[in-house]
């Protein structure tokens, strides 16, 4: 399968940029947490992202257009989704705890997936249906944003009880 809806190579960097960045904050997260609360988080928080991805995909909301893909899910999202995550709950946790701290991480996960989505749409990375009706920013329509919020805090609350 092509990287790229074009072929071109733009997609295989910005995949290799996004593994990268994850295996970062995946290294952070093993260098400065518990190895519990690294595993819950980039392990546990990676299969909860997949599943809400493939299940949308398989309710035929967005479909991709990038490979390698699993059930129809790009493998190389799996570390953006967690390192993204991971890094919103690093910064809620310098000015709060506990559950707080989950909100607040889901908050800043999802005004970053806001701010970057539509790039992807544009650049035909990814499309959404009108299965859903309501609202779009950029393209990108407000069930998005509301999985992203579900799935952080999810995945943050995951690496909660270890740390």
């Amino acid at each position: 399968m092509a990287w790229a809806p074009d072929g071109s190579a733009v997609t295989e960097r910005i995949a290799v940029a996004t593994v990268g960045a994850g295996l970062l904050a995946l290294s952070h997260a093993a260098a400065t947490w518990p190895p519990t609360a690294t595993l819950a988080l980039f392990g546990g928080g990676a299969l909860v992202a997949f599943v809400a991805e493939a299940v949308a995909v398989r309710a035929g909301l967005l479909a991709h257009h990038v490979g390698p893909q699993l059930t129809g899910v790009p493998v190389y999202v799996l570390f953006g989704w967690t390192g993204v995550v991971y890094a919103a709950f690093r910064v809620a946790l310098l000015v709060t705890a506990g559950w707080p701290a989950v909100a607040l991480a889901a908050a800043l996960a999802t005004t970053g997936n806001a701010l970057t989505d539509h790039r992807g749409v544009a650049a035909g990375y990814w499309t959404y249906t009108d299965a859903l009706p309501g609202p779009r920013w950029r393209g990108v329509p407000w069930w998005n944003a509301a999985g992203w919020a579900v799935v952080s805090a999810a995945t943050a609350a995951l690496a909660l009880p270890a740390l």
